[in-house]
């Protein structure tokens, strides 16, 4: 089959590889039909390089057709049309009956210290083959895939692999008041999801914060206040400006550690990208360090007493946080990787209503056969051609 791989610093490429199997009773094979571009596919394609191997199949936001299950899944069939979460949860576990999917405990990662095994996503996280492929192998199909019915485009249901339910816990985490006001830093996908799911929970006043063009002007499109970067020196006092001087209620970060504004951790990133992956790895695990300078902003710009959420992926180990602003202004911390399976019965009738209140239908910019997955991984990581969010479809 083909499949987009992994060979290197700013190189995928798409490769044949031997087809998937079932190695284990709960597996199930997929033919994918769809699959998305994350943006924390770019920190592989970047700054978590030193944990990638050469060969390693890209991708964890796939849907697609069932092709063969094992003898120790019941409730799917081939035929079914499944999303399949980027976390791989068993459902029975501990974690897994309070809700926290990604901490799974059949599948965490426990010679890394890491939570639930996911899908494409380095060896920290297991290394399981991802989903930009032809086919796919689910492991744990007893539980993670999500059956949608037939009839509507993948791009109806294709989200609720990672970026519904990470925006969703986003605005969950972030405790927004119905009447309050919520600041979203970074609109690319995470972020352009969190607006809109904010206002369709009924904030008050969502705001976005970006230095895009195209990506304010979506913001815009779909009923945020939308602030340029490149405009206002001090974000948090112009937030001020507009929350009668306190700030805002909420503020989710959806950039993470390759924020833009941050020299010195930019810096760092850059030198440990340069060195031989052992020694880059080791670094990075033991003293690796983000880029600050949104969860600083975010920090800033949160009222005295509200929430922080963040849905941007960090990776430092040395991270130096100023807790004294924290603890003085009695700020509230959320964060982690989405528990896909958890907001399933709250996602699954917005997306299914009508009139795609999400606007999910729409929200890829590009969509490009498997076979151009090296072009669309340069354009998503460049912002080249106005690309916000990218789907693959193998077969095309």
């Amino acid at each position: 089959m083909k499949a987009v791989t992994w060979q290197g610093k700013r190189d995928v490429r798409v490769d044949d590889v031997p087809d998937p199997k079932i190695e284990e009773p709960t597996d199930a094979i997929v033919r994918i039909t769809s699959t998305g571009i994350c943006g924390s596919d770019l920190h592989l394609y970047e700054v978590l390089g030193a944990f990638m191997t050469e060969g390693d199949i890209l991708g964890h936001e796939p849907m697609g057709v069932v092709e063969e299950v094992g003898a120790g899944v019941a409730d799917l069939k081939p035929g079914d049309r499944v999303v399949i979460p980027f976390n791989i949860s068993c459902g029975h576990c501990w974690m897994c009956e309070r809700g926290l999917q990604s901490q799974c405990e059949t599948t965490q990662v426990t010679s890394q210290g890491k939570g639930a095994a996911l899908l494409g996503y380095t060896k920290l996280y297991g290394q399981v083959p991802g989903g930009q492929a032809e086919y796919l192998r689910v492991p744990q199909a007893q539980y993670g895939p999500i059956k949608v019915p037939d009839g509507p485009p993948d791009e109806r249901f294709v989200y609720l692999s990672d970026v519904v339910p990470t925006a969703w816990q986003a605005v969950e985490y972030a405790n927004v008041p119905r009447d309050g006001t919520v600041v979203v830093f970074g609109l690319g996908p995470i972020g352009q999801m969190a607006c809109r799911v904010a206002r369709h929970r009924g904030a008050a006043q969502v705001i976005g914060v970006d230095l895009v063009p195209e990506r304010l002007a979506r913001a815009r499109e779909h009923g945020a206040t939308a602030i340029d970067t490149r405009d206002h020196k001090d974000i948090a006092d112009t937030v001020r400006q507009l929350t009668d001087g306190r700030g805002a209620d909420s503020v989710i970060d959806a950039v993470g550690m390759e924020a833009h504004g941050a020299p010195v951790g930019k810096l760092a990133q850059s030198v440990v990208g340069l060195l031989p992956q052992p020694i880059a790895a080791k670094i990075t695990e033991k003293a690796g360090i983000d880029r600050l300078s949104v969860l600083y902003a975010a920090i800033d710009t949160v009222r005295r007493g509200g929430t922080i959420s963040l849905s941007g992926v960090y990776g430092g180990m040395v991270d130096p946080i100023p807790m004294m602003e924290l603890f003085d202004k009695q700020i509230q911390l959320r964060m982690g990787q989405a528990n896909v399976r958890h907001w399933l019965g709250d996602i699954m009738p917005v997306l299914t209503a009508d009139g795609d209140p999400l606007g999910v239908e729409g929200f890829a910019t590009h969509t490009l056969p498997l076979a151009d997955a090296p072009r669309a991984y340069e354009m998503f990581q460049k912002k080249l051609y106005g690309a916000q969010k990218i789907l693959l479809r193998p077969g095309a």
